[in-house]
């Protein structure tokens, strides 16, 4: 086999928990092949190189191997390597949303009832 649709690829390469859900990443646009949109149902070979965009985090792939079935995540990993710009950017964004994150004081719990009302009385401004 030298060839298998890119939403299996997907799927045992463990990018997604489901086919279903890897058909409607394909289907948003979320998933490049060799700079291109593709379809579900579009053929991925060694050594082409794909982008998958899957929320905040951009992954760029090269496929190195073909799966049919999905297997433990230590053969998934066998299957592509990620290059090095793609894994340099994504330590940038996680950096980043800890950054963001600990920049935002958190309320203690729950508004209370004068917290509720400063919040009503704000809002209505």
């Amino acid at each position: 086999m030298t060839e298998i649709r890119i939403d299996k690829w997907l799927w045992a390469a463990r990018f997604f928990k489901t086919r279903s859900l890897a058909q409607a990443a394909v289907r948003g646009g979320h998933v490049q092949i060799n700079g291109k949109t593709c379809k579900p149902a579009r053929s991925v070979r060694p050594g082409d190189r794909l982008r998958v965009r899957k929320a905040e985090i951009s992954f760029e792939l090269d496929v190195l191997a073909i799966a049919e079935r999905r297997g433990p995540a230590s053969l998934a990993q066998t299957l592509y390597a990620e290059t090095e710009a793609s894994i340099q950017q994504r330590e940038q964004q996680v950096e980043q949303r800890k950054l963001e994150r600990r920049s935002g004081d958190r309320p203690a719990g729950r508004p209370d009832k004068r917290d509720r009302r400063r919040i009503r009385s704000f809002l209505d401004q």
